[in-house]
């Protein structure tokens, strides 16, 4: 039996990183949802279709140690005018560290009505985006100099997080062997 479907909502992501001049650097992340159709939104009343009801970004500044260093949110588009209370909430994350416990760091410090759901979800994915930045510049810039993947002295962050990266399968024997460990248990 054919099924069909109406599009109703789309949420849309994007995450962009950026080196900057200063050495450090940017993490930005944008996050937009909007409805198919018109649709009645609280505050907003009639809120036409492809009209923005999230539309919100988040600029965080951080070291080659994934440090935050600064961190900004803007909300130009939110349901609530009190939604913009908590732009400045994210000053809480200034000095967290981008890696284990990240998640945890970001729930501990703007969980519950500290600040925003969406705000918090995007945090959560922008340290992907940083670990997809900042080694793989730094990999390429070894490559350029001339340096082999054999120059690096300490485990990546990424090995084993993934079947892809583990320690004890092919990725890791033929690109990183100096880390490559046949006694590995696994969960699976």
């Amino acid at each position: 039996m054919s099924v069909t479907r109406e599009h109703l909502h789309t949420r849309a992501v994007e995450f962009n990183g950026y080196k900057r001049s200063d050495g450090l650097w940017d993490i930005e992340a944008e996050m937009r949802d909007f409805r198919h159709y018109d649709t009645i939104v609280a505050e907003k009343d009639l809120l036409p279709a492809g009209s923005s009801v999230h539309r919100m970004a988040i600029t965080v500044t951080i070291d080659d140690a994934f440090s935050v260093r600064s961190i900004s949110a803007r909300l130009k588009d939110a349901p609530f005018r009190v939604c913009s209370e908590v732009e400045g909430s994210l000053q809480a994350m200034v000095g967290a560290t981008m890696g284990s416990g990240w998640r945890r760091a970001v729930n501990h410090r703007l969980g519950g009505t500290k600040s925003c759901t969406h705000l918090r979800e995007l945090l959560f994915n922008m340290a992907t985006a940083a670990f997809q930045t900042i080694p793989t510049y730094h990999a390429q810039a070894r490559r350029q100099a001339g340096l082999g993947m054999d120059s690096i002295t300490q485990p990546p962050y990424y090995l084993g997080q993934c079947r892809s990266w583990r320690l004890d399968g092919p990725v890791v024997m033929r690109h990183l062997p100096q880390f490559h460990r046949r006694d590995v248990e696994h969960d699976d």
